[in-house]
């Protein structure tokens, strides 16, 4: 398939596989962590070109890639690591580019280590010098920001198709469709509600973990390919569903789940209280962080943070970051079930973050102003896994307590806004609101598709992408069973 890959097998001056096992996995440099705590500039710092090389050289090169099986969007991540070790770095970023439209954003983001890192053969399954496997994650981001700087990866332009598709939505599922099907020739509109396209990777995920330049600079890459964004555009209230699909031959909404879910618990109405979609948005998006923002955010002295995922830590180490001298994670469950990933865990610890773990939130305590004064708390004990895999948290008799603070961020999940689709009487919804669809990705709306967390559910970053590669090449199918244009 890729017949320009450096040959495999025996050739002069190459490590052999035993050789390559005596190798351990090259650390990430990162800022030091009483620095980086009071500062929102990138936490990793990126491989230097030796280190990299020698990162790559760790690779097997198995004959089966149970790497990619592990990818969402099917990179040849052998194919590409292979380029590397051999130093041809443009074929690298072609190769990787090909399989990846934001390889800048998940080579930051991805979790590597449940997916194509947690299928390498070097992790645990067989000896080596330290049992971990090869960075893959690191490597993509090393090769796609040697591109930024000595490369243009643009395609060639396909020939044009006469087709128009309308994305709704300019998160990861939404960009990623927008570059496949803007490589099929088709011409792209994509309609975004915040006035800057980049959706949950810009409003948030915080600056120290993926800089904002970064997908400025993926966003940038389509719009010089052809797609055409349209800012500040609420398909719902600007446009409604019905209208877009009158004008265009095909449509995917990718708005993704950003109705905040709460606690339902008392006292959760007072002020300082903040969901964690308004809070990183706010900071990520709006400037808060700055004291002479338009949208200023509280600088809380005491922060908790309930929930343990990948959102609640980007709302507490940003908590962390504007001021906070204790910043708290309330999770019911141990750190075994939290769902965050370990790096960002491993982060969150070593810049100070507290915490509190097998513990509920009751209520939410305040004064006679309706200010928060603290977070009555439940200690828990973990008992029988739940439908989720996880054993589920029980209460411990006598247990409450009163964690002492002034701003709660609840950061307990996501569900879907029914802004878009209360538009769409024909659009045919799940018991939680998310759109049903068929494996191909189209829902009950004929030419209207859907992909990303708006039909899976609250998910990450390189799962929306997976959707969005995999459901343009269904839209290229229907687009080439309806010869007449839209509109």
């Amino acid at each position: 398939m890729y017949p320009d890959r450096p040959a495999r097998g025996p050739v002069p001056g190459r490590m052999n596989n035993k050789e390559r096992l005596l190798i351990a996995r090259q650390p990430m440099p990162e800022r030091d962590a009483d620095v980086r705590s009071c500062s929102f500039d990138e936490v990793n710092l990126g491989l230097t070109a030796d280190v990299a090389r020698t990162e790559a050289t760790r690779c097997l090169e198995c004959r089966k890639a149970h790497c990619v099986v592990g990818c969402p969007v099917g990179v040849d991540i052998p194919g590409f690591i292979t380029l590397v070790t051999a130093g041809r770095m443009e074929e690298a970023a072609r190769l990787l580019f090909d399989g990846n439209s934001l390889p800048g954003v998940t080579g930051r983001v991805c979790p590597q280590e449940t997916q194509c890192e947690g299928e390498c053969p070097r992790g645990g399954k067989m000896p080596g010098v330290d049992g971990k496997p090869v960075g893959i994650g690191y490597l993509e981001r090393y090769v796609a920001d040697w591109a930024a700087e000595h490369l243009d990866v643009l395609p060639e332009p396909a020939p044009p198709s006469g087709k128009k598709v309308a994305v709704i939505g300019s998160g990861p599922a939404g960009l990623t469709a927008a570059g496949e099907l803007i490589k099929s020739g088709h011409e792209v509109t994509v309609y975004e509600a915040f006035h800057e396209p980049g959706g949950v990777l810009l409003y948030g995920i915080p600056e120290f973990r993926l800089p904002k330049e970064i997908v400025r600079r993926e966003v940038d890459r389509l719009v010089r390919q052809g797609v055409k964004i349209e800012d500040n555009a609420i398909v719902g209230r600007t446009y409604t569903l019905p209208e877009l699909r009158e004008q265009y031959d095909a449509v995917f909404v990718a708005v993704g789940a950003g109705l905040p879910v709460f606690m339902d618990v008392p006292g959760e109405n007072l002020k300082g209280v903040f969901s964690a979609n308004e809070y990183l948005t706010r900071v990520n998006l709006m400037g808060a962080w700055r004291q002479d923002g338009e949208t200023p955010v509280l600088h809380g002295r005491r922060v908790a943070v309930v929930g343990g995922g990948n959102v609640a830590m980007d709302a507490v180490r940003t908590a962390r970051r504007l001021g906070a001298e204790e910043a708290v994670i309330v999770y019911r469950r141990s750190k075994t079930e939290l769902p965050a990933r370990a790096e960002e865990v491993h982060h969150a610890e070593q810049e100070g973050v507290r915490f509190e773990l097998l513990t509920a939130p009751l209520r939410v305590l305040g004064d006679d102003r309706r200010w928060v004064t603290g977070l009555e708390c439940r200690r828990m004990e973990l008992g029988e896994p739940d439908g989720s895999g996880r054993r589920w948290p029980v209460p411990v008799a006598g247990s409450e307590f009163v964690f002492d603070c002034d701003t709660v961020i609840v950061a307990i999940g996501t569900r879907a806004n029914p802004l878009l689709t209360s538009t769409a009487p024909d659009l045919v919804l799940n018991r939680w609101g998310y759109i049903e669809t068929d494996d191909g990705g189209e829902s009950s709306m004929p030419g209207v598709f859907a992909g990303g967390d708006i039909v899976r559910g609250a998910a990450t970053v390189i799962l929306a992408m997976g959707d969005g590669k995999r459901i343009s090449a269904s839209i290229n199918r229907y687009l080439a069973q309806t010869p007449v244009a839209a509109g």
